[in-house]
């Protein structure tokens, strides 16, 4: 069974490729901005973290899903989006490294919530079916002891600027975190056990996606 990954995220992909899996992968080519602000003008209120997530993976899946390409897509494409949330504030990327000193000044010391949307199509000749989404959620408590030397330095390698929340903790990020309750790879952008469970409610079988020296 192929698996294709509606995603640009290296994080996402390294993820997959631990647990077995070499997906194809699509850009989605999606304006998250506009996508947000259209459901939100139709609804007339802010999106909730968990909505706002599922929102924005499954535009990402369907967009891929409808891209012009070589060959039909067969199999499962998944889409995945990330917010982490910290004083009911949702932050994606900094992008800034000004915006992410201070969202790490913020956060030293404390807990916040990452949460990760995921949406899964079955196609078949190109043409989408049965399609499902789930959202996971995981807490992310951060070290009290993290000096500003310390933050100047992992600013400066780039990393914080282009991830949600400011954060990782499959790279450099992680030595400044102490715990996470909850599914780990949910902070990386995809939770696998959650990405199974999508996978069986399709009628399909985990080890089918296997496809990488080693998995099988």
């Amino acid at each position: 069974m192929r698996l294709y990954l509606a995603s640009t995220s290296p994080a996402r992909l390294a993820l997959l490729r631990a647990a077995g899996i070499e997906p194809v992968l699509i850009n989605p080519d999606v304006d998250e901005a506009r996508v947000v602000a259209e459901t939100e003008t139709v609804r007339g209120s802010a999106l909730e973290p968990r909505v706002l997530v599922e929102l924005l993976a499954r535009a990402k899946a369907e967009a891929a899903a409808s891209a012009r390409l070589a060959e039909p897509l067969n199999g499962l494409l998944l889409g995945g989006d990330s917010v982490f949330v910290l004083d009911d504030v949702i932050y994606g990327k900094p992008h800034t490294a000004d915006a992410a000193r201070e969202r790490w000044e913020r956060q030293r010391g404390r807990t916040g919530t990452l949460y990760s949307g995921h949406w899964l199509i079955e196609l078949a000749d190109g043409v989408p079916g049965r399609a499902i989404g789930a959202v996971a959620v995981a807490e992310v408590t951060f070290a009290d002891d993290l000096d500003d030397a310390e933050l100047d330095a992992y600013i400066a390698t780039g990393e914080p600027l282009f991830v949600a929340g400011a954060f990782t903790i499959d790279s450099l990020g992680a030595p400044f975190i102490t715990s996470i309750v909850g599914d780990p790879s949910t902070v990386v952008g995809l939770s696998l056990p959650t990405l199974r469970r999508l996978v069986r409610a399709l009628g399909h079988e985990w080890p089918t996606l296997w496809n990488r020296p080693g998995a099988l």
